[in-house]
């Protein structure tokens, strides 16, 4: 197991530098000049050539991305105008909108991020896995042909349009809660929770469909195994088969799975944070894209790139556990 997860933590530390030199290429030297967009549309040729001086962007591109790495790893310089600002490491650079560090930014919207994606994931699992269950042991029924179809269209229907439904129906029609506004936990934890309920039921719906899909699959493949047809020759009562042997076979593929969307839901679940207006990394994401804020936008997709890889990582190890024939190599 310690040589699979160095192994795996080496192949993760590759992709993530790949990825460094994909999103740097991608923002900085494919869109033109930087110190121009920093700088403004307005801005004269020698303003220009001073913004392109501070920001160090008269070297060249090898040098740049050199001085990028180098922030992320041992923190950079940055010249003011007037003064040096010292970025600590891991340095993601400076806003051009506000000059506030991008690492400070993402630490500050990170929890609302993690708030959406650690209650709708444990409400995706709740539903799916159970509906999945449900589904798989009245497999023919009306019960399991009405499951399916719920579930066709939670997997069809994008999630903005839902939330949008959901605000409907929750907020305007029926009056159940007012309209969320997004309340930090530590500030008002009973409003916190209050205001990310239809987040959560949002997203959270969104996502069970696949996990109903997938436990009933993989419940359906296991009842049909030899050794569950053992239990119940024996006797084994009905309901023991179906939580201790044929659910547990089901575990690993929803393990796995779980772990890759929380890692992309930690990265910024862009359509539900925008909707509820929750100042999380997706939200940031779109706001600094709009404002051509290049480096928050580096910083924000290299942090979800980065969550991305760690969750594959994890997926896999929580499947080995899980899953015991799995060969770790």
């Amino acid at each position: 197991m310690s040589r699979y997860l160095l192994k795996r933590l080496a192949a993760a530390v590759l992709v993530m530098l790949a990825l460094s030199v994909v999103v740097y290429a991608l923002f900085y030297v494919v869109p033109g000049d930087a110190a121009r967009i920093a700088c403004g549309e307005r801005c004269s040729p020698a303003q220009v050539a001073q913004v392109r001086e501070r920001l160090g962007l008269d070297h060249s591109v090898l040098a740049q991305y050199g001085h990028f790495l180098q922030g992320l790893f041992a923190g950079r310089d940055f010249s003011t105008g007037t003064g040096v600002q010292h970025c600590g490491a891991p340095c993601l650079g400076l806003s051009y909108q506000t000059d506030q560090e991008v690492t400070q930014l993402v630490l500050e919207r990170l929890p609302a991020t993690a708030s959406l994606a650690f209650g709708s994931m444990a409400l995706a699992l709740l539903i799916g896995v159970g509906t999945g269950l449900l589904s798989a042991v009245r497999r023919g029924s009306v019960l399991e042909r009405a499951l399916t179809l719920l579930t066709l269209v939670g997997t069809g229907m994008p999630v903005f349009i839902l939330g949008l439904l959901l605000l409907m129906a929750v907020c305007a029609y029926l009056q159940w809660l007012p309209f969320p506004s997004y309340v930090p936990l530590t500030d008002d934890p009973e409003q916190w929770a209050w205001n990310m309920l239809l987040p959560w039921l949002t997203l959270g719906l969104f996502e069970s469909a696949k996990y109903t899909r997938l436990t009933r699959s993989s419940t359906l493949e296991t009842l049909a195994e030899d050794h569950i047809r053992t239990f119940r020759a024996y006797g084994v009562p009905e309901r023991s088969v179906v939580t201790r042997h044929a659910l547990r076979g089901a575990v690993p593929p929803v393990v796995a799975l779980s772990a890759l969307d929380l890692g992309t839901m930690l990265g910024g679940a862009v359509l539900t944070e925008s909707l509820f207006g929750i100042p999380g990394l997706g939200k940031t994401l779109i706001d600094s894209i709009r404002d051509v804020d290049l480096p928050v936008v580096v910083g924000v997709v290299l942090v979800i790139g980065t969550a991305v890889v760690l969750a594959n990582v994890v997926a896999d190890l929580l499947y080995a556990l899980a899953d015991r024939r799995v060969a770790l190599t």
